[in-house]
């Protein structure tokens, strides 16, 4: 239990930073929304940034979290700390030269990228040089991430999660302050990208000094395996060797493979969104806005929980401590429905209030609502899926296993691409995201069903009462939410009355859903209660 309040504890943490992100992040899709639509610039923006954006989830998420957490967690309770630094320079410098080799290749080839992302905006000329434009300025926000990535990476490995975890709000304070100085010129968001990306990096710098980093560029920490004779090439070579290095590299590739597939299933959705003849006008922004808000719940808590639960998993794999590391994914399994599972109902429930009280004015009418809403209803059906396959990832990641997650990725991503394919033409833009959550969902079956052999005596049935007693208690809340939005929302005859009202809803809501927690004695809430009352105690 002691363990499992460690976790919540790092969690809760990385869960408030990141709502404190996500709120900016809300607010800068808001104003987005009201100054484009989701039409031309927009849908410029929205591809242009996605291409560096899925690299930066890839490297953020897919080298920090599989392969250099668990590496430096073990070099760290392994070795001096000379030794942890001296690794620590030898993957900056790998690191510096793969990332510049991206960013000069992306922005050479942004025309190419472009086509092949967005092959819709062909038969619009001005929407695909305005894309290839952003893009191009864009692209350098590459290498700051990923070397924010890595800061993020070396600093969660130590055990420290707050500066990481409240860098991105600057990306998203720097987007909104550039958006608003611009107004309607959509360049301003692209320049708010670059400086966000700086100020994710800079935050990061001083706490790493304060551990003991020294940057040390293309050469080892400890050169006493430099022989006198070494020099020239050979020397500088020698910053690019280390033992762990290779072990890093081998789980990096895989995972790295594996989040591209996963970060490729939005890049699907785009190229299919990008098609306005079949979903209409307006699908890769309205895909994005509806995507925006599904990963609001899974930011604030399962991406926060699977980075907080990382750490513990390795050290119990470390120490052979098989129960524990049962008892601990039982716990973040059973978390995560707690939390998802009756979100995911509030959003199918309420998907066109929320998306009108927030982004609805200016540029963003009528058709834009519907079409975004339609979209966030078929995405919010897989939204326990998502934060299950972050919680199972993370175990594979702690007992060194990237490619069963890569597999099961890639099974993923050609299943979207096959649904993609046949739910397009019946159901348009809500096809495309219907084909995301059967994916994902299938893919999270298929990774416990791999995981359960590796974990002795795993015990499911815990799980599944759990997820029956949350399922109940969330459908009687999503009744809650629909009778108390009816009752009301007739008296809505503004923004802000609107906005207000849909609070209500999402207020009563959350009682209800505790209440209703109590009532079918949902132990997790009652297991979290008594923990937050003995802290106040």
């Amino acid at each position: 239990m002691s363990t499992n309040k460690s976790v919540l504890r790092s969690a809760t943490l990385i869960g408030f930073a990141t709502l404190c992100s996500r709120i900016l992040g809300f607010i800068r899709d808001i104003v987005i929304a009201r100054l484009f639509g989701i039409y031309v610039y927009a849908q410029a923006f929205v591809i242009a940034f996605r291409i560096p954006n899925l690299l930066r989830d890839v490297v953020g998420e897919g080298a920090s979290n599989a392969a250099l957490v668990p590496v430096f967690s073990e070099y760290n309770t392994k070795h001096s700390k000379d030794e942890f630094w001296e690794l620590a320079n030898v993957v900056l410098n790998l690191l510096l030269v793969i990332l510049m080799a991206i960013t000069i290749l992306g922005i050479v080839l942004s025309p190419i990228i472009v086509r092949i992302v967005a092959p819709g905006f062909i038969s619009d000329p001005y929407k695909l040089e305005t894309t290839i434009r952003l893009n191009r300025i864009i692209f350098p926000y590459i290498l700051l991430i990923g070397l924010a990535a890595y800061a993020m990476g070396i600093l969660n490995s130590l055990k420290h999660f707050a500066v990481p975890a409240f860098a991105p709000c600057l990306l998203n304070i720097s987007i909104i302050v550039f958006a608003l100085v611009f107004g309607e010129e959509i360049k301003g968001l692209a320049l708010g990208v670059l400086v966000g990306g700086v100020l994710q990096l800079a935050i990061q710098i001083p706490v790493l000094y304060r551990k003991g980093f020294r940057l040390k560029l293309f050469r080892r920490f400890t050169p006493l395996e430099i022989s006198s004779k070494q020099r020239g090439i050979a020397k500088f070579l020698t910053g690019f060797k280390h033992p762990a290095a290779k072990t890093i590299g081998l789980l990096m590739l895989p995972r790295l493979f594996s989040s591209a597939i996963y970060q490729l299933n939005n890049i699907v959705d785009s190229i299919f969104g990008s098609l306005a003849f079949i979903v209409g006008e307006g699908g890769v922004a309205a895909l994005y806005f509806a995507y925006r808000l599904i990963q609001f719940p899974v930011g604030i808590f399962s991406n926060a929980l699977s980075q907080a639960i990382l750490p513990t998993f390795s050290t119990q794999v470390l120490e052979d401590a098989h129960h524990n590391l049962k008892n601990t994914l039982s716990f973040g399994l059973r978390a995560i429905f707690l939390v998802m599972l009756p979100t995911s109902i509030g959003f199918m429930v309420l998907a066109k209030p929320i998306i009108a009280s927030l982004f609805g004015g200016g540029r963003f009418d009528s058709y834009s609502t519907n079409m975004t809403a339609n979209a966030l209803f078929f995405y919010s059906i897989g939204l326990s899926s998502y934060g299950l396959n972050k919680i199972l990832q993370s175990c594979f990641f702690a007992l060194k296993d990237t490619v069963t997650p890569t597999k099961v990725s890639f099974l993923s991503f050609i299943l979207n691409i096959i649904l993609n394919t046949i739910l397009i033409f019946p159901m348009k833009l809500s096809g495309l995201a219907l084909a995301t959550s059967i994916s994902g969902t299938i893919a999270c079956i298929i990774l416990f069903v791999r995981l359960k052999p590796r974990i002795a005596k795993f015990d499911i049935r815990p799980i599944i009462l759990s997820f029956l007693r949350i399922l109940v208690a969330g459908l009687c809340m999503g009744i809650v939410c629909l009778l108390v939005w009816n009752k009301f929302s007739g008296l809505a005859n503004s923004g802000i009355t609107k906005l207000l009202i849909l609070g209500l809803t999402i207020l009563s809501g959350l009682v209800s859903y505790i209440a209703f927690c109590f009532i079918f004695r949902i132990s997790e809430v009652q297991e979290l209660w008594q923990w937050v009352r003995r802290r106040k105690a």
